[in-house]
This record gives structure tokens, C-alpha cells and sequence, in this order.
């Protein structure tokens, strides 16, 4: 049985980035977690760029993995709102399950490494992308009234993601999926204003 030395070094690669960042990883180090010489590794790869690309495509196949299941769970009938949040759920399942993706996040944050928020913005670009498309096909069934999609599925997004990470931060408590969910379908749904008597 032969071994699939681009496997292994994607395999050790995905580690030393989320255990060490981008910056901290070398060829030497991805070489030391693969057990493979370095020479092997630029076999496959010319650069540390080149490696962390491909590490980014994979990533993106399971993304789009991962948001198609948590469609299909919830059948091809359900509302807009519950699709929406099966694709949100997704997401957040998906940025937990990957460590890499948290270190990247820390990676920005503590020292700003370009190639680090390129990887993330690049993701979260995939994600909105995968979002607004629901959205546009939520428009054209007239499920949704017509909106700058982009934008909106840029908001929904973020709002998303402040209320299920960031929240905690500030507040003692964290929300549970239900808050999150029944405030942003009140959000999405009915609006905050009342009905402007004249």
C-alpha cells in the first residue's frame, strides 16, 4: 500500500497552520509533523503560499460539503428562514470544527499577518457568496421582497456570527440558538418599527 505523501503534507500542513499560525510555519516544521524530507514537500509544493492555498481549496470543498448537508437535512421544501438558519448553524459548526480558522482569526488579531485575514476573508467570502445565492433564489420564488442581495446576506451573516461568538464577550451570558434565532427571524421577518400611524 503506498503511501499519499500530498495527503500527508496537506495533512501536516493543516496542523502546523492551526497550531502554529501562518506566520510560525515553515517548510522545516511542516516537514518535521509529515516525517517526509523538505525536498518531498516542494515536490508538490514551491511555497509556503502555494501549500496554504491548496489547504484554503480543501477547506472551501468542505465548506460547500457541509452547507449542502445542513440544507439537505432540513428538505428542499422548508421556509427561507429555516434555511437560512441551517446554513447559518452550518457555518458556525464548520468555523468551531476548524481549528485553523480560529488560529488564523487569533493570528489577525495579535499580530495582523496579511496571508492570515486573506485565508479568512477569503472563506467567509465563499460563505456570503453560498448565502446570497440562497437569498436570490429566495426572490425569485417570492418568498423574499427584492433587496440589495450582497448586502443583506452580509449583514444577516455577521449579525449571526456576533450574536453566537461575540456576544459572550461582553455580556455574562451567552445566548442560546433559540434567542439568536427568534431575534433575528423578528429582525428579518417584521422589522423593529412599529406601524407609523398617520
Amino acid at each position: 500500500m503506498s503511501i499519499d505523501r500530498k495527503a500527508l503534507i496537506l495533512k501536516a500542513a493543516t496542523q502546523s497552520f492551526a497550531q502554529f499560525g501562518y506566520k510560525a510555519t515553515t517548510m522545516d516544521l511542516v516537514s518535521k509533523i509529515a516525517s517526509v524530507g523538505k525536498g518531498t514537500i516542494y515536490t508538490f509544493f514551491k511555497t509556503k503560499e502555494e501549500l496554504f492555498e491548496a489547504i484554503l481549496n480543501k477547506a472551501e470543498i468542505e465548506l460547500k460539503e457541509a452547507l449542502s448537508c445542513g440544507l439537505d437535512r432540513d428538505g428542499s421544501e422548508s421556509s427561507f428562514i429555516h434555511s437560512v438558519f441551517s446554513l447559518l448553524d452550518s457555518i458556525l459548526e464548520f468555523r468551531s470544527d476548524h481549528e485553523l480558522f480560529a488560529k488564523l482569526g487569533q493570528e489577525v488579531r495579535d499580530i495582523g499577518t496579511v496571508q492570515a485575514l486573506e485565508g479568512i476573508r477569503r472563506v467567509e467570502q465563499f460563505m456570503l457568496d453560498f448565502l446570497k445565492q440562497k437569498l436570490d433564489a429566495a426572490i425569485q420564488k417570492g418568498e423574499v421582497r427584492e433587496c440589495d442581495t450582497t448586502i443583506t446576506s452580509y449583514m444577516i451573516f455577521r449579525l449571526y456570527l456576533g450574536l453566537a461568538s461575540e456576544w459572550n464577550k461582553s455580556h455574562n451570558e451567552p445566548l442560546t440558538k433559540e434567542q439568536i434565532k427568534e431575534n433575528l427571524t423578528m429582525l428579518i421577518t417584521q422589522g423593529i418599527m412599529k406601524e407609523v400611524r398617520s
